[in-house]
């Protein structure tokens, strides 16, 4: 999956861009030319959707092969959501939502995304911390123009993220597609957290704990996109909000 967000709608921490993707040989990429390197990649089962200048999802569609890691991707009511993944618990949660049994993962997000913001029963963390399982999701708003990414503890499945060349967000599954894309500028999403384009990268497992970001340095001893990891010594200030200013407003 591939998702490029315009940096006026997605704020990710600063030290994800690296000085040296400016002085490189190699050099980001502007979004289109990383969205066209993505489509050449899968010529034959791609789908893309662009929001204008906002936002664009391409989706790779699953193939015959069997794997337990599933590729979604749906809409509804002008919200999108690319799932890479699978639930375990997703039948208990389609009962907790009253959804029906048919519901697969990415409609799942969808459903609890516009619970969090149009209702919010209960903090953004602990509805991402009840999914069990294996999971990356990208969830574009189109509607309000807002992000919101997460990926699951385990590390089960992989989930990067990096900035283009003229400041967009980058988030894919496929480093390969990242590296070309965003330089040296570009690092692992971090396990156990998740990003809104208001509020920013938290962990949803530790969401009284800061995130700090850690240098990172490749192979060619070149200093990279930073890695961000809990800091386990340094804590939020304020007490995570409920209701629908739970952590963040979604």
């Amino acid at each position: 999956m591939l998702a490029i967000f315009h940096e006026a709608f997605a704020h990710p921490p600063e030290e994800l861009n690296s000085p040296a993707s400016e002085k490189c040989s190699k050099q980001p990429k502007l979004p289109e030319e990383t969205l066209n390197d993505f489509l050449s990649r899968y010529p034959l089962n791609t789908f893309s959707m662009s929001f204008g200048q906002a936002a664009v999802l391409a989706y790779v569609r699953p193939s015959a092969s069997f794997s337990i890691h599933q590729r979604l991707f749906c809409g509804y009511d002008d919200i999108y959501c690319l799932f890479f993944g699978s639930l375990n618990n997703l039948c208990q949660l389609n009962r907790q939502y009253g959804l029906t049994k048919t519901t697969n993962e990415a409609m799942f997000v969808i459903e609890a995304y516009r619970t969090l913001r149009d209702r919010g029963p209960y903090p953004a963390d602990q509805v991402v911390k009840d999914l069990d399982g294996s999971f990356a999701f990208v969830v574009y708003d189109s509607k309000a123009g807002s992000v919101f990414t997460a990926q699951g503890s385990d590390g089960g499945v992989k989930l990067y993220w990096g900035i283009a060349a003229d400041g967009s967000v980058v988030i894919s599954d496929d480093l390969d597609v990242i590296k070309e894309g965003c330089a040296k500028s570009f690092a692992p999403f971090p396990t156990g957290c998740m990003f809104h384009s208001d509020g920013g990268l938290m962990s949803f497992e530790h969401p009284m704990n800061k995130i700090k970001a850690m240098p990172r340095v490749d192979s060619e001893g070149v200093l990279c996109g930073a890695n961000f990891k809990v800091d386990v010594y340094n804590r939020v200030n304020s007490i995570p909000r409920r209701g629908s200013e739970a952590n963040w407003t979604l």
